[in-house]
């Protein structure tokens, strides 16, 4: 049986911020209100493993750095990342099989001597629609290749994928409720959808059957990140 998730573990906010002491200083504001923080690709090569390790201080991290290489330099860099025994670490499906299977290969060695980290493949970027897809010769809609990616994904040895909320419900369907979705693009009912394509609000991410919600700018951006982030938590805690 799937335990319940506590409405702080679902939220994710990333500390897509400018500066080191931006993004700690975000970190102590946040710090048990969220149930991750996440470290992106910019901030890691700005700051580095020992950021990470800083970061943890406040709250678990999912470190986004969208691995996507041949399957040994995958693998190998999960290698070298893993020690810092984040909560969530992503590759990019479309990398294939191979990929796939040898970044969960590191994975479950690193949780068979005891930690914790677990294997998100991301199926299709909440920056891209369908006319996005069109331009770089992908005929599917976003939500059928999000589908299949999703498939290929579980059988190759991944924990869950990254995916829009839209995409959730079937995820959800084809792969099982203990196969995590994690889906970006969510923003609050009447705040701007910024460079996101494929948005829904918390409750109806929650709805669809989303594991986690990651909520950036409403968060970051607000005068007082706390209280935005404590508001989500509300409206977590009644769906």
């Amino acid at each position: 049986m799937t335990l319940p998730i506590a409405p702080i573990d679902r939220l994710v906010v990333p500390l897509d911020v400018p500066s080191r002491a931006d993004a700690l200083d975000l970190a102590r504001r946040l710090k048990g209100r969220v149930g991750m923080l996440k470290v992106g690709l910019e901030l890691f090569c700005a700051e580095g493993p020992g950021f990470v390790k800083e970061i943890q201080a406040f709250a678990p991290v999912f470190l986004d750095l969208k691995l996507h290489d041949i399957p040994t330099t995958v693998r190998r860099a999960l290698e070298a990342l893993l020690p810092l025994d984040v909560r969530l670490i992503n590759i990019h499906a479309q990398g294939g099989p191979a990929m796939i299977e040898a970044a969960a290969e590191a994975v479950r060695a690193h949780r068979n001597r005891g930690g914790k980290t677990q294997l998100l493949a991301v199926t299709v970027l909440t920056s891209l629609d369908r006319e996005a897809l069109r331009r770089v010769g992908q005929p599917m809609e976003p939500g059928e290749l999000a589908l299949q990616l999703a498939r290929l994904a579980k059988k190759y040895g991944a924990d869950g994928v990254v995916c829009s909320a839209l995409e959730a419900p079937a995820i959800r369907d084809a792969c099982g409720e203990a196969f995590h979705r994690l889906t970006p693009g969510i923003r609050p009912q009447g705040t701007a959808t910024q460079d996101q394509a494929r948005v829904l609000t918390p409750a109806q991410a929650l709805r669809n059957g989303a594991t986690w919600l990651v909520v950036g700018r409403p968060i970051t951006q607000a005068p007082d990140p706390a209280a935005a982030a404590e508001a989500i938590l509300a409206e977590i805690a009644s769906c």
